[in-house]
């Protein structure tokens, strides 16, 4: 789990109760940020290691893919 999410979590039913201070809401940009950071990452991740295969069972992955692919290979 992410850990910053708990505390998006927070400021966001903070601000829907009572409002934030300026603090607050700086740091809830800086957070919500981090947290997209890492789900992009999670979802490049995951599509990296894709390989699509069509009905006749020839490899169909797109270039852009099997590029990503290589590349973590030599990481």
């Amino acid at each position: 789990m992410i850990v910053s999410l708990s505390r998006i979590n927070e400021l966001a039913k903070k601000q829907r109760e009572e409002g934030l201070t300026a603090e607050e809401k700086a740091e809830q940009q800086v957070l919500r940020k981090e947290y997209l950071s890492e789900i992009r990452g999670q979802v490049l991740s995951t599509f990296s290691g894709l390989t699509v295969v069509d009905e006749l069972g020839n490899d169909v992955t797109p270039d852009k893919i099997r590029m990503e692919k290589e590349h973590d290979k030599h990481q």
